[in-house]
């Protein structure tokens, strides 16, 4: 049952901020709501004071410039993302993601802001938008600042925001030539949490099959969307064929840190994420391919 708090509707970012320096850790922001109102039902939390931002203009936008990225708004919903021609035509990899999130009723409703803030090590936008090397654009009382969106999540449940910061934007950059990004994730039945997400990026060089640069991140796996470096690393500067990619889907999988639970074991969860690296190494190939023959 949901307790009894104080509703606030701020008209712009400084009055949330204004709101949230004023009223410390009893205040929390919601969005869309689709993560925070569960857990409020459960009783797992109870804010005195609940600061709703989805009105707030200028949050909810996808923009693209040549020279400085991909922006995405805070409160841009997850629907908005897959069915935005910006997005599919440069960076299909997160219609994709999106269209394999949830419901399309929670799709309409939930922001990727409130998905990237509640800091669910399961949740699908975080490791596609790392292997895209996003940025976390952050306000607080003292400004603005940024950080890679890798170093956003801290732990279960835990970002580097204070309480007195919001989310404002994700940025993108523009990937480089020859590059193929590509998503994928192991669940019970379509839309639910990934038991294991895997996310790669390749950028081919020159030299055609040479990698170039590899980014290989790994969902429900360990306490926050990893990297996996090793495996990274395995792939850099090797020819692309069947032997490379197992050996990095192999480091991979050692890298991995799941837990088990009711959904997979360890050693289920490690399986799950040697065969997933396969498979989406091989289609971030040929995704590069695509781009370098463009």
């Amino acid at each position: 049952m949901i307790q009894d708090f104080k509703y606030l509707v701020p008209k712009t970012v400084k009055d949330v901020l204004t709101w949230l320096a004023q009223y410390g850790e009893e205040a929390k922001v919601i969005a869309g709501g689709q993560s925070l109102l569960v857990l409020m039902k459960q009783g797992l939390f109870s804010p005195r004071y609940l600061i709703d931002i989805k009105g707030i203009a200028g949050l909810d936008h996808i923009k693209f410039d040549e020279k400085k990225g991909l922006k995405i708004g805070s409160l841009t919903s997850h629907r908005a993302i897959e069915s935005s021609p910006v997005i599919r035509n440069g960076f299909a990899v997160l219609a994709q993601m999106e269209r394999g999130l949830a419901s399309i009723q929670v799709r309409n409703c939930g922001t990727i802001g409130g998905n990237l803030c509640h800091a669910d090590p399961a949740g699908d936008p975080a490791p596609p938008l790392i292997a895209l090397r996003a940025m976390a654009k952050i306000a607080g009382p003292g400004g603005e600042r940024s950080l890679p969106l890798e170093e956003f999540f801290q732990d279960y449940y835990e970002t580097a925001l204070q309480h007195d910061e919001i989310l404002t934007d994700i940025l993108v950059p523009k990937p480089a030539p020859r590059t193929g990004t590509a998503y994928t994730k192991f669940a019970l039945m379509a839309g639910d949490h990934p038991i294991v997400g895997v996310a790669v990026s390749l950028t081919l060089g020159s030299r055609n099959g040479v990698c170039d640069d590899a980014r290989i991140v790994l969902g429900a796996v360990a306490p926050v969307p990893m990297r996996a470096q090793k495996a990274e690393n395995v792939l850099i500067g090797k020819q692309l064929d069947d032997k490379v990619i197992e050996e990095a889907a192999q480091a991979a999988s050692q890298e991995s840190r799941p837990t088990s639970d009711v959904h997979g074991s360890e050693e289920y969860r490690k399986e799950l994420v040697r065969l997933l690296v396969t498979r989406v190494a091989k289609e971030a190939i040929e995704k590069a391919k695509g781009a370098q023959a463009r």
